[in-house]
């Protein structure tokens, strides 16, 4: 049985309908703050929040839980500027209680959701698994600390794993079932797709002086379901014998917020007011992953690389789940 924390919410849920696709037993424990019982019709749900590490422990012996993976943490960079002690309670603290569980409950294997907040602003792009890790806020401090507690419970215990540090995750399920519902949305693909829609009167970009050819910022966006995949082979990957390891996950191809907002009104077909606002601080001009790890290790292949596919399927979604599930 794998346990996925965070499972119904965004990326979770996506991990979660492919996983079930694959023939996989799954059970989802999401604590519903960013979740949705909606988004995993027909998979076991179980209300918790991470840091109940004697309730963990009980539903992991209880499903006889072999694996975890590991969506739960929190994720928004200015939000954990604002209040860190949010991100550092339910990030590095409840890693230790998940990681206690795990131990406790003699589960060995975890693949987590990390990100590509750990290496802050890199001296080299693409960037590779080796670049140096300099975090610039706390969202990024807590996403490297938890990855390090993985290394040195492994260390001690014995437990497997890999981490996955992805750029930025967008797009929707394919056969329109599942979508991005985040409160409040930050996210550039989503926000730009409600303008469009009229839910919203405008779509602001941050920054307009960036060392770019338009001066927006640059990102790597990878669709949903090839980084839910991504996990996937991870998992089997230690189930297989692998060592511990670390995966960069992107497209490798950077998009400015200038040409998504283009490709947004072109799929949609509306035009909408574009606000320039200023640039948020630590923000890094471009952003493009190395995956050649994850392609040369795990087999792994993006299958919805084109920022079009990317965006319409987005777009059919919230077109049809305005208010989200």
């Amino acid at each position: 049985m794998i346990l996925v924390l965070g499972g119904a919410g965004y990326i979770g849920s996506h991990a979660v309908k492919r996983l079930k696709a694959h023939g996989e037993d799954v059970l989802v424990y999401d604590d519903l703050s960013q979740g949705y019982e909606k988004a995993v019709p027909g998979t076991k749900l179980i209300v918790g929040d991470v840091s109940d590490t004697a309730g963990l422990c009980k539903v992991m012996i209880e499903h006889k839980v072999d694996s975890v993976i590991h969506f739960a943490a929190h994720c928004y960079v200015s939000e954990s500027v604002k209040h860190p002690a949010k991100y550092y309670n339910n990030n590095v603290a409840g890693m230790v209680s998940v990681l206690n569980a795990m131990v406790e409950a003699r589960v060995g294997l975890i693949i987590f959701s990390s990100s590509a907040a750990v290496y802050g602003i890199p001296e080299k792009i693409p960037i590779s698994e080796n670049s140096p890790l300099e975090p610039v806020n706390p969202y990024g401090r807590t996403k490297l600390m938890m990855e390090q507690m993985m290394e040195d419970y492994e260390a001690a215990y014995g437990m497997k794993y890999s981490a996955v540090r992805y750029f930025n995750a967008a797009g929707a399920d394919t056969e329109g079932e599942l979508g991005e519902r985040h409160l409040p949305e930050t996210h550039l693909i989503p926000l730009a797709i409600h303008a469009s829609l009229g839910l919203t009167d405008s779509l602001t970009v941050f920054g307009s002086t960036f060392d770019t050819p338009d001066g927006s910022c640059i990102r790597d966006y990878i669709h949903v379901d090839d980084l839910a995949d991504a996990h996937i082979l991870a998992l089997n990957s230690l189930r297989n014998g692998s060592p511990s390891s670390i995966f960069n996950l992107g497209n490798g191809r950077g998009y400015s917020v200038l040409e998504v907002v283009e490709e947004v009104r072109r799929v949609s077909g509306k035009e909408f007011e574009v606000v320039r606002g200023p640039a948020r601080p630590g923000d890094p001009p471009v952003l493009v992953a190395d995956s050649s790890r994850a392609v040369k290790t795990l087999g792994w292949e993006q299958k919805h690389p084109s920022l079009e596919e990317i965006v319409s399927t987005a777009y059919e979604w919230l077109k049809k789940h305005p208010a989200g599930y």
